[in-house]
């Protein structure tokens, strides 16, 4: 297994990583969903690219666990079924229940799957090999970091879920007109479910208290914030009447 020392650098190059993508993806639409074109070259039924870009993380994690000579360690056992809640709804729910007949290119499946195996590297490389053998007593389960970590966590996949089943029950059998999400969180924000989504990854960095969590966070905003930005647009073009731009922010309430 990696070495501590290698670990670190390869969070600190996952952290730079971030930063820069953050930026690109202000110049740049990441071809899929809103911004699908063909320029990104072949593509594949969305509920399958869904499916082949999410699923690599929970199979990653799973094997990092079985391999590892803690998987009976009860809180790092939590940890697992926590993360893997999220990455079993992403990757065999959520495609299940895309309407629709849109399509994901190649090119961001394999972007994301990447991603995630290396995610899945950060997560559990950190929680089952490298961090320190006594590093989460049993007492972790009911201390601060856990409980507060938790809560956000939980609340921000149920704000995800939520906001998720908003945007795709925006429209009646046989419409195909663009109707602007008003419910829920909505009334906050364009994009809350990528708001819930930053909440809740925020909230595995705190109840695993881990650098390895928190550059996953900063990953998440770097990748979310900006295509918020670009869906928050989008809605001022389409619906100029109905978006106040001093009440409805992109994708953190009351701020941005």
């Amino acid at each position: 297994m990696l070495s501590l020392q290698f670990f670190n650098r390869f969070l600190v190059v996952m952290a730079l990583l971030a930063t820069a993508v953050f930026a690109a993806l202000y110049r740049v639409n990441a071809g899929y969903g809103k911004f699908y074109t063909p320029k990104w070259g072949p593509a594949v039924d969305n509920r399958l690219g869904w499916v082949l870009m999410e699923a690599p993380v929970f199979v990653a994690m799973l094997l990092l666990w079985w391999l590892s000579d803690r998987r009976t360690d009860p809180v790092r056992l939590v940890f697992l079924l926590l993360f893997e809640a999220h990455y079993f709804h992403r990757s065999f729910i959520f495609p299940l229940q895309i309407r629709g007949r849109s399509r994901m290119p190649l090119s961001i499946i394999l972007m994301g799957a990447l991603f995630n195996t290396l995610n899945a590297l950060m997560q559990g490389g950190w929680i089952f090999w490298l961090s320190p053998a006594d590093a989460y007593p049993a007492s972790w389960l009911t201390g601060f970091p856990f409980l507060c970590g938790t809560l956000l966590f939980a609340v921000g996949m149920a704000v995800n879920i939520r906001s998720d089943a908003i945007i795709r029950n925006l429209r009646k059998p046989g419409d195909t007109a663009h109707h602007l999400p008003r419910k829920g969180l909505f009334r906050y924000v364009t994009s809350a479910n990528y708001f819930g989504e930053c909440v809740e990854w925020t909230g595995f960095a705190i109840l695993t208290w881990s650098w390895s969590g928190a550059v996953f966070a900063l990953w998440t905003f770097a990748n979310l914030a900006p295509r918020a930005d670009r869906i928050y647009y989008l809605y001022l073009q389409e619906f100029p009447d109905e978006l106040d731009p001093q009440k409805t922010k992109r994708i953190l309430p009351f701020i941005y």
